[in-house]
């Protein structure tokens, strides 16, 4: 009987999913109309797109 590994998709799902708030993010800091709603968009990006990374990372 020979052992079998599973691997999992959940750091490739959790990625993406911290990519799609991070181009929402984007289009905040993109299209807001004051400079603050444009630091919290760019803040949001920054932070997520960090969080998309540390999630490949954690989930391989």
């Amino acid at each position: 009987m020979s052992e079998g590994s599973i691997e999992s998709d959940k750091g490739l799902g959790v990625m993406l999913a911290f990519v799609a708030v991070t181009l929402v993010g984007a289009v905040v800091m993109y299209g807001a109309p004051t400079q603050l709603g444009r630091a919290w968009g760019f803040g949001a990006a920054i932070v997520f797109a960090l969080l998309a990374v540390v999630a490949v990372q954690l989930f391989d």
